[in-house]
């Protein structure tokens, strides 16, 4: 009689392998024994943290039926106009938008009743713009409701910190010029956009561009 065929023992399993992702910076300064979380948590954070501002600046166009950016020039004006009104390239380093953009937004204000524009006596070639006293008015009645969002958003927040936050933003737009450089020599040159018979880019054609 034969003998029962022994069992086959069981193979130790393995442990699945832990996959373990390089490094996103190599600053040491911003490694913590030698891996890159905590940088990747701010990250995460100041991406949070930055679309609630934006949010914030929406909200307050919004009350004013602005866009976020029109605010942002239309309050931009009121902090920056002084006697004579600012020159738009002022304005914009003033609100950190691009002078082409701000000429578009100030443009709307003025049509919107809220700006209004006069020849810069010092610059022919150029103009000063300033509140009407619709514009004024305007600012009034929403300047308590910046201050409500405002004083919730920065509860806690003491005068050195900002000024160390200024100092890091500061520093992080610069670099983010080098970055954006980078990122595009990366990419190379893109397509040219195909046009239509009319010579209007064909991507406009497309219903959810």
């Amino acid at each position: 009689m034969s003998r029962p065929s022994a069992k086959p023992r069981p193979r130790p399993r393995r442990r699945p392998r832990a996959f373990t992702p390089p490094p996103t910076v190599s600053h040491a300064a911003l490694l913590a024994a030698g891996n890159d979380v905590a940088f990747r948590e701010t990250l995460y954070l100041m991406v949070l943290a930055f679309g609630r501002l934006i949010s914030c600046r929406e909200a307050f166009g919004r009350a004013l039926k602005l866009t976020g950016s029109q605010f942002a020039v239309l309050f931009g004006a009121a902090y920056r106009q002084g006697g004579n009104g600012v020159s738009i390239r002022a304005l914009a380093g003033h609100v950190q938008l691009a002078s082409t953009h701000v000429t578009t937004e100030v443009g709307r204000l003025v049509a919107k009743g809220l700006l209004v524009k006069t020849t810069n006596q010092h610059d022919r070639r150029g103009v000063l713009v300033k509140l009407s006293p619709r514009g004024e008015t305007a600012v009034l009645r929403v300047a308590p409701f910046l201050r409500r969002v405002n004083d919730l958003l920065f509860a806690g927040v003491r005068r050195h910190d900002l000024a160390a936050l200024d100092r890091f933003l500061r520093r992080f737009a610069r670099n983010g010029e080098d970055a954006l450089a980078e990122i595009r020599r990366s990419e190379g040159p893109r397509p040219a956009k195909r046009t239509t018979a009319r010579g209007s880019p064909a991507s406009r054609r497309l219903p959810f561009h």
